[in-house]
C-alpha cells in the first residue's frame, strides 16, 4: 500500500480538493483527530453513518465551526448541543413550580409541597420530557401539568394531575391534534377527562301518616343541583322508599328512606326521608326531610330539614288540635311550605311541595300528607303527591303518590269511642338527571325512563335505584 507524507494538501487551481473518487471509502484511523475548529466541513450529497464516526466528536474541536449538509449550514458554536437521548438534570426539583424543557428528564421531589410543571409554549413532533417521583410522595403532594396552550391527550383542559406515589411519566409531542401523549405513565389513565353539565333532582321517600286523628307524614327531602359529570365515570343512584303508615295508636308513622346520587368528581347529594306523623298515644310528629304533623291533643310538630343537612330540603309539620272538643292531626311539612294546624275539627292542611320543570313540564312533588280527623270534620286534599287524611276510623288514609316523595295522610277516628284508622304510606322518592342530548352516553342500570329531545336535553327518571355512566 502506497503512502504519501505531506504537511499540506492544497488545490492546484480553484478552492476545491477531492479525496478519492465516487464509491471510495475515506477512513480516519482510530486515535486520529479531524480538526475543523477554524473551517467548514461540507458533506455534499452524502451521508455520515455511525460506523464512520465511531468514538466521539468533542465540542472543543468543533467550536466556531459548521457542518453543511445538502446546502444547509448547521452551526455548532456557542451553546449548541447535539442531543443523543434524555438529558437528565442533576438538580432535584423541590420547588412549587418548574418550567420544563424538551429533551430533559427531571427528578421531582414533592415531600414538602405539590409542584406545577409548565410545558414548553411550542413543541416539535418527537420532543420528549420525563418526570420521575424522586421520593415516592406524589400520592401526598401531586404534580400538575400546565399545558401552556398545547393539547395533552387530545384536549386543552383540564390540566393533568399525577398523584400516584412512585410514578414516572414520559411524554412525547405528537403534533397539534393530540399534542403531548404519555408513552409511560404507569396507570395509563386519561389525565384530561372531559365533562359536561347535568341538572339533578333528588327526592327522598315520604313519611307515613300517624294513626287515629293523626298527623300527616312529612314529604321526602327535596334537593336540586347542577354539576359536571366526567366522561367514563359511573354515578350511583339510590331511590328511597316511602315510610309505612302507623298501624296502631302506639306507633308513629315511619320515616321515608334517603335518596342520593354519588360518584367520582361530583358532590354527593343526599335527601333525607320524610318524617312520620304522630299517632293517638305517641303524638309528636317525627323530624325528617320535611317534618311529620303532630296528632290530636296538641301533638307537637316534626321538624323539617334535619339539622345535619344543608342546604334546606323541607319544612316543619303542623301541630295537632286540642282534644276537647276537636280531634285533628297536623299536616305534614312539604318541600315548599310548612304543614298547617287547624282547630275547627278539620285535619291540618298539608305543606305544599315544589314545582320543577326538569322533565320538560312543570310538576309539583314532595307535598306533605294532610292531617286526619274525627267524624264530622274534613281533611284537606293532599297536594303535590301528598296523601289525603282520613275522617273516619273505618278507612285508612291515602298513601302518598309513588315517586313524588309525598307524605302519607293521617289516620281518622270515629266518634265517640273509635275505632281509629291507619295512616297512609309515604310515596317513594325519585332521582332525575338531565344532560345535553349530544353528551348522553346511553349507559344505565336500573331501567330509568329516558326521554330525549327535551329542549335539547336527555332526561333520565330513576323510579328505583340504578346508575348512569357518563
Amino acid at each position: 500500500m502506497s503512502k504519501i507524507e505531506v504537511d499540506t494538501i492544497a488545490p492546484q487551481s480553484g478552492t476545491q480538493v477531492t479525496l478519492g473518487e465516487s464509491g471510495d471509502t475515506i477512513t480516519i484511523p482510530a486515535g486520529a483527530t479531524f480538526d475543523a475548529s477554524s473551517g467548514t466541513l461540507t458533506l455534499a450529497d452524502g451521508s455520515v453513518t455511525n460506523a464512520k464516526l465511531a468514538g466521539s466528536i468533542t465540542n472543543d474541536k468543533l467550536t466556531n465551526s459548521s457542518i453543511t449538509i445538502n446546502g444547509s449550514s448547521v452551526s455548532l458554536g456557542g451553546s449548541t448541543t447535539i442531543e443523543t437521548g434524555t438529558s437528565w438534570q442533576s438538580s432535584i426539583v423541590t420547588g412549587t413550580t418548574l418550567s420544563a424543557v424538551a429533551g430533559e428528564g427531571y427528578w421531582i421531589n414533592t415531600t414538602s409541597n405539590a409542584c406545577t410543571i409548565t410545558l414548553p409554549a411550542s413543541a416539535s413532533v418527537g420532543d420528549t420530557i420525563v418526570f420521575v417521583d424522586y421520593a415516592r410522595t406524589w400520592g401526598t403532594n401531586a404534580i400538575t401539568i400546565n399545558q401552556n396552550s398545547l393539547n395533552f391527550q387530545g384536549y386543552s383542559s383540564p390540566n393533568p394531575e399525577y398523584n400516584t406515589s412512585g410514578q414516572s411519566v414520559t411524554i412525547v409531542y405528537s403534533g397539534a391534534t393530540q399534542g403531548w401523549i404519555p408513552t409511560v405513565d404507569d396507570d395509563v389513565t386519561l389525565e384530561t377527562p372531559q365533562s359536561y353539565s347535568a341538572d339533578i333532582l333528588v327526592i327522598a321517600g315520604g313519611g307515613g301518616g300517624g294513626y287515629m286523628a293523626a298527623g300527616g307524614g312529612g314529604a321526602g327531602g327535596y334537593r336540586t343541583s347542577t354539576q359536571n359529570l366526567l366522561n367514563g365515570n359511573t354515578y350511583t343512584v339510590t331511590v328511597g322508599d316511602g315510610g309505612s303508615g302507623a298501624p296502631d295508636p302506639a306507633t308513629k308513622g315511619s320515616n321515608g328512606s334517603t335518596s342520593s346520587i354519588s360518584g367520582s368528581g361530583i358532590t354527593t347529594i343526599t335527601s333525607a326521608g320524610g318524617g312520620g306523623g304522630g299517632s293517638n298515644d305517641t303524638r309528636d310528629g317525627v323530624s325528617g326531610g320535611s317534618g311529620g304533623g303532630g296528632s290530636r291533643s296538641n301533638g307537637s310538630i316534626g321538624l323539617g330539614n334535619t339539622p345535619s343537612t344543608s342546604p334546606s330540603q323541607g319544612n316543619n309539620g303542623g301541630s295537632g288540635g286540642d282534644n276537647s272538643p276537636y280531634m285533628n292531626g297536623g299536616g305534614g311539612g312539604g318541600a315548599g311550605s310548612v304543614g298547617g294546624t287547624q282547630t275547627n275539627g278539620d285535619g291540618g292542611t298539608p305543606g305544599a311541595g315544589t314545582t320543577s320543570s326538569i322533565t320538560g313540564s312543570a310538576v309539583g312533588r314532595a307535598g306533605g300528607g294532610s292531617g286526619g280527623c274525627a267524624t264530622g270534620g274534613s281533611s284537606p286534599t293532599g297536594v303535590d303527591g301528598g296523601g289525603t287524611g282520613s275522617t273516619t276510623g273505618s278507612n285508612p288514609a291515602d298513601n302518598g303518590t309513588a315517586n313524588t316523595g309525598g307524605g302519607g295522610g293521617g289516620g281518622g277516628f270515629t266518634r265517640p269511642s273509635g275505632p281509629g284508622s291507619a295512616g297512609g304510606n309515604g310515596g317513594k322518592g325519585v332521582v332525575i338527571i338531565s344532560v345535553p342530548d349530544a353528551d348522553y352516553s346511553g349507559t344505565t342500570t336500573g331501567s330509568p325512563t329516558v326521554a330525549t329531545g327535551v329542549s335539547g336535553k336527555t332526561v333520565l327518571t330513576f323510579n328505583s335505584s340504578g346508575s348512569y355512566t357518563a
